[in-house]
């Protein structure tokens, strides 16, 4: 839980964006008359979809989300709880491009991703596989959460009452999801899916009867037309995604979570649902999504924009997080010119930092992104002047660079200012990775070869010659 040393007057009247969501969650606990405790604490949520491995969208969502919830924390000082949470038992539809042993999985289809054999070799289930990805990737940022398994979640009866809910109010929530869908589909709808003790599949099977009183549904099978019963609970069913979305909203007590702009309308829909069930829908930003260097929306399966490994090969994670804090809820292009861009403003705002008053720091970026600890360092040079640097004296070792340092900054080394080491590393990866590769040659002229070896020691023309 945080605590701060700023006025209160001055936090209430604090223009960064993870307070204005701050003051609007605060806002939903008065009028639901709730004050936060150890027993019940401010709950924030992100979701992941376990079908594929991590992203740069998975990394956005917590670490804004754990803005939010630090601004929350030095608002009121009230306890909270971050979960991040698996749809694990979802059914696998389509197999990943991006793993092995793709026919043994291609046998699998429809079943629950933790029913689903993990291709990897490494893990009981192809879910189990993912969450394990998920959870190391969020503690190599040391993001403070909880993980939560649907699989979990739904055979351990946490979410039975929910379920049950949602049984008693059928018919509305399937009147509130049936205008949604196409002609066909609203046909066969149902919010349940039975998963089938045989094979283990979701079934996306047309529900003929439901019995609120029994607990239980009664569906057709679609492998031979025969009718079959089930219980909703303890895991034999699982609901379609909209409502499953709005039932763990109901269940869990979720506060607060931010989803991106292409699921708003399904924000709409779960929240109908959720005041269904008879509970409040959370609080939450809609953030815009990601473009390329063309303006076009970002895919996984285009490959298009920077993944999370390609932005930390040439860039700072606290880079990153500038970026995912810069204006959530304008589209931003996303693509390798950025990252010295979001690096060299990062060490502007924390240089900012150290001298600004109260109010300027509480809206500095920084703040935010270090969890109101931003650490005191400086950097003499700036990190686009060291990728040119690179480039210019073909810089494949951290000496050369640090060679041209010691002339420009004396007294400046790796030990005294280990952020500028870090850069200086960085720089040479980019030359390596970026700019060697492409590098073509050409003969000298006559002049040339005079100005050269009239100044064979002048480190500004090693590179000169060459056409990137």
């Amino acid at each position: 839980m945080a605590t701060s040393s700023f006025s209160q007057d001055l936090l209430d009247h604090a223009k960064a964006w993870p307070f204005a969501e701050a003051r609007l969650l605060i806002e939903r606990f008065e009028k639901m008359k709730i004050t936060p405790s150890a027993e019940r604490p401010a709950l924030f949520e992100t979701g992941y979809g376990p079908s594929g491995l991590p992203h740069i969208g998975t990394f956005g969502e917590v670490v804004r989300t754990s803005m939010v919830r630090h601004a929350f924390e030095t608002l009121t000082g009230l306890p909270t709880r971050l979960i991040c949470f698996s749809d694990d038992m979802d059914g696998l539809r389509k197999v990943p491009d991006n793993i092995p042993n793709k026919e043994m999985i291609a046998q699998h289809l429809g079943k629950a991703l933790t029913d689903v054999p993990d291709p990897f070799g490494t893990h009981n289930s192809f879910g189990e596989h993912n969450n394990a990805r998920l959870q190391g990737f969020l503690d190599g940022f040391g993001f403070d959460y909880e993980f939560f398994s649907a699989t979990r979640c739904y055979q351990s009866g946490l979410l039975d009452d929910a379920l049950l809910n949602i049984l008693k109010n059928y018919d509305a929530v399937t009147n509130v999801v049936l205008p949604t869908l196409g002609e066909e589909r609203r046909a066969t709808y149902s919010p349940f899916m039975p998963v089938c003790p045989e094979t283990r599949e979701v079934l996306q099977a047309e529900i003929t009867g439901h019995d609120a009183a029994e607990g239980k549904i009664e569906y057709r099978d679609p492998r031979d037309g025969s009718l079959r019963e089930t219980i909703v609970t303890g895991g034999a069913c699982k609901l379609q995604w909209k409502c499953d979305w709005a039932m763990r909203w109901y269940a869990l007590g979720v506060d607060y979570e931010m989803s991106g702009k292409d699921l708003s309308e399904s924000v709409k829909l779960s929240s109908k649902i959720t005041r269904i069930m008879g509970g409040t829908p959370p609080e939450g930003i809609s953030y815009e999504l990601f473009l390329d260097q063309n303006g076009e929306k970002i895919s996984k399966s285009k490959g298009n924009g920077l993944s999370v490994e390609e932005w930390l090969t040439y860039g700072t994670e606290e880079a990153l997080a500038l970026f995912m804090y810069n204006q959530p809820k304008r589209a931003k292009r996303l693509f390798f010119d950025v990252v010295p861009k979001m690096v060299d403003e990062y060490f502007s705002h924390l240089e900012k930092f150290a001298d600004a008053d109260d109010a300027a720091k509480i809206d500095n970026p920084v703040w935010h992104i270090h969890q109101g600890q931003p650490p005191v360092e400086t950097v003499p040079v700036g990190f686009s002047l060291l990728l040119n640097l690179a480039g210019v004296c073909q810089a494949e070792h951290s000496d050369v660079i640090w060679g041209y340092l010691e002339q420009y900054a004396p007294g400046v080394t790796a030990e005294t200012h280990p952020q500028l080491a870090r850069l200086v590393d960085y720089a040479v990866v980019y030359y390596r990775d970026r700019v060697h590769p492409f590098k073509t040659y050409r003969a000298p002229s006559a002049d040339e070869v005079t100005h050269l070896n009239q100044n064979q020691t002048n480190p500004w023309l090693c590179g000169l010659l060459h056409n990137h």
